[in-house]
């Protein structure tokens, strides 16, 4: 796995990791050290030299990141003036001096591609003519899958799962660089992709199918593949942001609500969870990105990891050698907002090792603690520039800085085209898993009726039509992820009288229980079921009485398409397990191991 470089890298890192302090730059009376001057060697002169030239306040302004709300540059939005003062996107830029933006469906932002493309060409006008003049990095989390904010006609893959069952990283670097291709072109240059994280705890919540795999050496080789899609030389890459270190992949609390404490040992963190950032540093990762988790074996501050000098500082920078940008998760959510306040968090942060700073709960709050505390004599004021010449560098990089703008008439030409989306369903057909097949129910043979149902109104929906494509009867009933007695009950009626019934099913944890039932009813009244786990493949061992399983690892119409080719024998099933998934009856025991999965 990995270059020669990147083993070399591993190897000297390792070694390193005994004699290296883990100060975070932290001297043991707080003051701030300079930073390593390996860092300087690495920043333009133009940089450096734009960098003298910025006041505190513009300095300070490049190292947020946050939203504002509206489909146009100029549009005024209510709720711009409620949290930021002013009326508009471009306002909101230009009042804050800030470094990025980062876009949601909730801003009211993502409408359509070529008003996105606009809208990015009128924020990055709005910075390039005022204060200091420096381009924004424009942001989103298109992860694929479960995680994809803006959604068709951009060309939609099924996300990182099922890029492990599809062993490829050829076909991981694929799909980065095609999301990176129209991320450009709709005038977005960084992506907050990929997880890095090894998915080892089946409860996780806020992870599972968003990781490559819960084989760290798997994950770590798809993560680098992912970074040097996004990352395409020329027009076409964005920045990528590996995520999230030092690892969320072996909790069952959810960073957004709680603050998740990890129990890895510092050889199970080398171990498991370190593979993927190494690997990712070694490709060139453009970014890292934070996690609000407590590792205490990593240090027993209580701090979370965003907030902790010992694992920025010390690991991350000194152990790692990473050079490039760290940025926090969102600082608005409860893992790092739980012991400070709001003002201080991002100084915190700072003061970790922090580079950007990720959509504080209140931007002017935040600004100011931070010039306070460089007025204070808490942060320097070279420590400000180190970060700013960071983030400089990568927009340099990216050529951000010397043409931040697209053109709006070449969207329609790269988003969503038809080579994208062929190259998009080639990858996906490689991971659709066949995990049982007891009682020979596939391929499908003169199938009948077919019923389509279970969670997901988008799933159930096109695995229907594309079930109807081919010349079967089909019904689409959608039951949702909680479904009710009556929804169960009028399932098991359209099932009656031998008909096949296609199940999507995500019953990973005991919330969905319901669906479980769904399933065990369907079963018990004849029809010949097929379950279809289409979000976590873990699914597939709660109910043990059907005999016929897949897994999809996503619910897009691209994963039900490769779905439909492998029910009616169109292709083999040719994905692998990259997580094993667990026994319940069983503590300790696996259903089917990592790497099952059947053909014919």
């Amino acid at each position: 796995m990995g270059s020669t470089r990147s083993r070399r890298l591993t190897a000297v890192l390792s070694g390193a990791a005994a004699v290296l302090a883990v100060g975070g730059g932290l001297s043991a009376a707080g003051a701030q050290e300079p930073d390593p001057p390996a860092l300087h060697s690495q920043v333009a002169p133009s940089v450096r030299a734009k960098v003298s030239s910025m006041t505190l306040e513009q300095k300070v302004g490049q190292l947020f990141v946050t939203y504002a709300y509206g489909p146009g540059a100029d549009t005024p939005h209510p709720q711009n003036r409620a949290e930021f003062g002013v009326d508009t996107p471009a306002q909101v830029v230009q009042r804050y001096h800030l470094g990025g933006l980062i876009h949601f469906t909730w801003t009211d932002s993502l409408h359509e591609p070529r008003q996105l493309a606009e809208l990015s060409n009128g924020v990055q006008r709005a910075a390039v003519d005022s204060g200091a003049g420096i381009p924004l990095l424009i942001s989103t989390d298109q992860e694929q899958g479960q995680v994809t904010r803006i959604g068709e006609p951009v060309t939609q893959l099924p996300g990182n799962m099922a890029l492990g069952a599809g062993r490829s990283p050829q076909g991981a670097e694929l799909s980065a660089r095609i999301t990176g291709e129209e991320l450009r072109a709709m005038g977005l240059n960084q992506n907050f992709a990929p997880s890095g994280d090894v998915n080892v705890n089946p409860a996780n919540p806020v992870i599972g199918v968003r990781s490559f795999s819960s084989d760290p050496r798997l994950a770590a080789e798809l993560s680098a593949a992912a970074v040097r899609g996004y990352q395409a030389p020329g027009a076409a890459g964005v920045s990528a942001a590996t995520k999230h270190f030092p690892g969320h992949g072996d909790t069952n609390q959810d960073s957004h609500t709680s603050l998740p404490v990890i129990e890895h040992t510092r050889e199970q963190w080398e171990r498991l969870d370190a593979p993927p950032f190494r690997e990712a540093i070694a490709a060139g990762t453009d970014a890292i990105m934070s996690a609000h988790i407590v590792v205490p074996e990593l240090d027993d501050s209580g701090e979370p990891s965003t907030l902790s000098p010992t694992v920025l500082g010390g690991m991350l920078r000194d152990e790692l050698g990473y050079r490039g940008v760290i940025v926090t998760d969102s600082l608005q959510m409860d893992g790092v907002r739980s012991a400070h306040p709001d003002a201080e968090i991002p100084v915190l942060a700072l003061r970790a090792g922090a580079d950007q700073l990720l959509m504080p709960q209140n931007l002017q709050v935040a600004i100011d603690g931070v010039l306070g505390a460089v007025r204070s004599g808490e942060l320097t004021e070279d420590r400000i520039d180190a970060s700013v010449e960071r983030i400089l560098e990568m927009k340099r990089e990216r050529g951000v800085l010397d043409d931040p703008f697209v053109d709006p008439a070449n969207v329609d030409r790269v988003v969503g085209s038809a080579e994208h989306r062929e190259q998009a369903q080639r990858i996906t057909d490689r991971s659709t898993t066949l995990l049982r097949n007891d009682a020979n129910e596939l391929p499908l043979r003169d199938p009948g009726p077919v019923l389509v149902t279970g969670a997901g109104d988008e799933a159930a929906t096109a695995l229907a039509e594309r079930v109807k494509a081919r010349g079967a009867e089909a019904t689409a009933l959608p039951t949702g992820t909680a479904p009710t007695p009556q929804q169960i009950g009028q399932a098991v009626d359209r099932a009656r009288g031998g008909t096949a019934v296609v199940l999507t099913n995500a019953a990973w944890n005991e919330t969905n229980a319901s669906q479980r039932d769904l399933v065990r009813e369907l079963h018990r009244s004849g029809a010949r079921v097929i379950a279809v786990a289409v979000r976590d493949p873990y699914d597939a061992a709660y109910v043990e009485e059907v005999p016929t399983w897949l897994a999809t690892y996503s619910d897009k119409p691209v994963a039900m398409e490769s779905l439909a080719r492998v029910l009616f024998g169109e292709q083999a099933p040719v994905g692998r397990l990259p997580v094993p998934v667990p026994d319940p009856a069983s503590p300790g025991a696996e259903r089917f191991p990592f790497g099952h999965g059947l053909s014919w």
